[in-house]
C-alpha cells in the first residue's frame, strides 16, 4: 500500500517548489506553512488558520503529518519529569525534563533512536535492542513538546538540550544533525512568539564513542558541546561493560577528541557512572586523571540509578566523594551529578521498556 510522504521530511525549498510551481500558490504561502510546521509546531493541517481552506485540503490529501503523543508522564518528588512518547507506528521513546529552578536551568534529555544496538551492560535501553532511528522531526518534536511542558510547569522555557536519552546519536548522524539545525533556527524561545532558535552552545551530544563520527563533527565544524560516555579509564574495564570499545578504544577516542577540540575549541566532557567496586577505586581515579591530560575536559561523575536485572549498584557516598576529590586535587574540573527521579522510572529506557511490556 502506498503511503503519503511525510511533509516534515521536506525542506523549505522543497515546500516552496511544490506550492509555487506545482500548485500555483504565491511564494509567501510556503513561508506560512513552514512557520506553522516548525515555529508553531502544528501537527494538523486544519489548524493552520491563515492558509486557504482549499490549500489545507490539498495538503491533507497529499501529505502525512506524524505527531508524537504522550503515552505516560511521570513526575518525581524532586521535580524531574519523564515522558514516554508514542510514535506514529506505535513505538515508544522517552524524554526527561530536569529542572534546576534556583539556577534557572531547565534541561531536556532527548532520544535519537528507538532502543539501542550497543547493549552497554549497565543500561536499560540496551536491553530493548534497536528498533529504528528517529527522524529529525521526531527529535525536534520531543524538544518542542517538552518546552511547552516546561513553561506550563515551571513558567520557564528550556535552557539546555542534551542528546543523552535512548540510542546512540552518532549512529543516526544525519537526522541528529538535521534536528540540531532545526532547533537552533526554529525552537520557540518564549511567549512573545518572536524569538526562535536555541544557541548550539546550549546543546550537548553524548556519545558512547565512535571515533570516525567525532572526526566528522570536527570537520563539519559542529558548534555543539560533546560528551563521551566513558565510565572506565582503561580498555579492559571499558570493553567489559561497553562492547563498542572493542572497535573504538581509548587511544582512538582520545585522538579523535583531541582533533575535535583543536578544530572547534568546543567544550568536551567525560561522563563517568560510579559503579560500586568496579570503577570507583583510587587506582581508577588515577587512570582517569591520566586520561584527562590530552585536552581541557570536564568530568561529570554520575550517581548510578540501578536497573532491574543489571548486576551493578551505585557506589557509596564516601567512596564517590573521595573519587571526586582525587580528580579535583589533580586540577581537573569535576562535577558530581546526583541521581534524579529516584522514585520514578528514571534510568534511560526504563519507562519506555515497562510501558511497552504492558502493551504486549
Amino acid at each position: 500500500m502506498n503511503t503519503k510522504p511525510d511533509i516534515l521530511s521536506l525542506s523549505h525549498e522543497e515546500l516552496r517548489h511544490i506550492l509555487t510551481d506545482t500548485w500555483q500558490q504565491p511564494a509567501f504561502r510556503a513561508d506560512q506553512l513552514h512557520a506553522w510546521l516548525w515555529q508553531r509546531g502544528a501537527r494538523e493541517f486544519e489548524s493552520m488558520s491563515n492558509l486557504p481552506k482549499g490549500l489545507r485540503k490539498n495538503l491533507a490529501e497529499a501529505f502525512e503529518l506524524q505527531p508524537l503523543h504522550i503515552q505516560t508522564l511521570q513526575k518525581s518528588t524532586d521535580g524531574t519529569l519523564k515522558i514516554a512518547f508514542q510514535l506514529h507506528d506505535g513505538l515508544l521513546i522517552e524524554s526527561v525534563l530536569i529542572p534546576v529552578p534556583r539556577e534557572k536551568r531547565f534541561t531536556v534529555c532527548v532520544s535519537s533512536q528507538v532502543g539501542c544496538s550497543l547493549n552497554c551492560s549497565f543500561c536499560a535501553t540496551g536491553k530493548m535492542g534497536l528498533k529504528r532511528n528517529l527522524t529529525a522531526a521526531e527529535i525536534y518534536d520531543q524538544v518542542f513538546y517538552v518546552n511547552q511542558i516546561c513553561q506550563r510547569e515551571f513558567g520557564h522555557k528550556l535552557t539546555n538540550i542534551v542528546y543523552m536519552g535512548m540510542g546512540e546519536p552518532l549512529l543516526t548522524y544525519r537526522p541528529v544533525m538535521k534536528s540540531i539545525e532545526l532547533l537552533t533556527r526554529f525552537l520557540p524561545r518564549g511567549t512573545s512568539g518572536e524569538e526562535f532558535g536555541i544557541s548550539p552552545r546550549r546543546i550537548t551530544l553524548s556519545t558512547a564513542g565512535i571515533a570516525k563520527a567525532i572526526r566528522r563533527l570536527a570537520d563539519e565544524n559542529a558548534r555543539i558541546n560533546l560528551a563521551l560516555s566513558l565510565h572506565a579509564a582503561d580498555d579492559a574495564k571499558r570493553s567489559a561493560i561497553m562492547a563498542i570499545n572493542e572497535h573504538n578504544n581509548l587511544k582512538s577516542l582520545t585522538e579523535a577528541l583531541s582533533y575535535f577540540y583543536r578544530k572547534t575549541k568546543n567544550r568536551i566532557s567525560y561522563e563517568y557512572i560510579a559503579l560500586r567496586n568496579f570503577n570507583d577505586s583510587p587506582e581508577d581515579a588515577q587512570q582517569l586523571i591520566r586520561l584527562c591530560k590530552h585536552f581541557p575536559v570536564r568530568v561529570n561523575i554520575i550517581e548510578y540509578n540501578p536497573v532491574e536485572g543489571v548486576p551493578f549498584s551505585a557506589t557509596d557516598e564516601e567512596r564517590l566523594n573521595a573519587f571526586a576529590k582525587r580528580l579535583s586535587d589533580a586540577g581537573i574540573t569535576v562535577t558530581v551529578r546526583r541521581s534524579r527521579g529516584k522514585d520514578i522510572d528514571a534510568a534511560c529506557g526504563q519507562l519506555a521498556g515497562k510501558t511497552e511490556e504492558k502493551n504486549t
